[in-house]
């Protein structure tokens, strides 16, 4: 197998593009709808969530929680809103990734509802049982998914399609990411109170930010169906700035409230993770987004997840 061949497999794994169509089992088409690369960011919110808590501790039955909160909120629920999405953007995908499973041909329909059924059931067994095994005298895990799937299925489907307005799906996008396992990793050891809700709500603006970054490799598609994500109502290098702006400047937000209570060395940590992310946005992103998108995202993104994993740690000396 040539390198090219090899790197076309492991996109088609993780559900990237420029992925391989040719010869896919069937059950690595039903992993590329759930795109396993997206789920990164959640199972990482809930170990975030779970420092914010202040209650974790390094012990097995805790690590197990964690673990199945982290099962929750990557492979069921975002597996469960990658699949939907794909169902309702087979249109588009026709004209921006024509290789994916649904427009391909390679799933029949009837198998694709089947699997975001399976996947929503699973996950809101699992956030009950979690609920249980976590001793909440009301269903906080439980409502948390309930929220996420609404969104995921407002954010795609019709009438509402968020997703067509670039604020607002890229937001919902942003929360879902951020807020929602953020959430329910602190709820397994503390007490969700508004502050963390609000928080991460507000970090959630930078997830914002983040989100954008995908629109411009499906501009044209986007364009095509009327669908205003940022770099079409924008244009792509004002766009790109937007992105980059919220990006840095609700970091920034995160890192004064660090310092209101009381918190300096996180908030320092903090703002020190936020300069390499603005160096490679000069580097890369500001001078050609649809050529390095994918460049910035890998070399920005690991300082942004650190510094969740900073505010997290801090909120739980709290």
């Amino acid at each position: 197998m040539s390198e090219a061949e090899s790197q076309a497999q492991v996109r088609q794994m993780l559900g990237m593009k420029g992925a391989q169509v040719q010869n896919v089992p069937k059950w690595r088409l039903r992993l590329q709808l759930m795109k396993p690369i997206t789920w990164i960011p959640l199972i990482w919110g809930v170990l975030c969530g779970s420092a914010s808590s202040g209650g974790f501790q390094w012990r097995w039955e805790d690590i197990l929680k964690v673990l199945t909160c982290m099962l929750l909120s990557g492979p069921l629920m975002t597996g469960y809103t990658q699949t939907l999405n794909d169902f309702y953007d087979r249109d588009i995908d026709a004209i921006n990734e024509p290789y994916r499973p649904i427009p391909s041909g390679a799933i029949p329909l009837g198998q694709v509802i089947a699997q975001i059924w399976l996947l929503l059931l699973a996950g809101l067994g699992l956030a009950l049982f979690l609920d249980i095994w976590s001793g909440q005298s009301w269903p906080v895990i439980t409502t948390i998914a309930v929220i996420g799937t609404f969104l995921a299925f407002i954010y795609s489907a019709p009438p509402l399609k968020l997703k067509q307005n670039g604020w607002l799906g890229n937001y919902a996008l942003g929360a879902s990411y951020i807020a929602l396992p953020w959430c329910a990793g602190h709820a397994l050891f503390g007490t969700l109170n508004p502050t963390i809700v609000i928080l991460t709500l507000f970090y959630s603006l930078a997830g914002l930010g983040i989100a954008v970054v995908n629109d411009f490799k499906s501009i044209e598609g986007d364009r095509e169906l009327g669908l205003a994500s940022l770099p079409v109502q924008f244009g792509v290098q004002r766009a790109a700035w937007i992105s980059a702006g919220m990006i840095d400047l609700f970091q920034i937000g995160v890192a004064v409230y660090l310092i209101t209570i009381g918190q300096q060395l996180y908030a320092t940590i903090l703002l020190l993770l936020v300069i390499p992310q603005i160096t490679f946005q000069d580097m890369y992103f500001l001078r050609d987004p649809l050529a390095n998108d994918v460049k910035y995202q890998a070399s920005a993104q690991p300082f942004f997840v650190l510094g969740m994993l900073v505010v997290g740690l801090a909120l739980g000396r709290v």
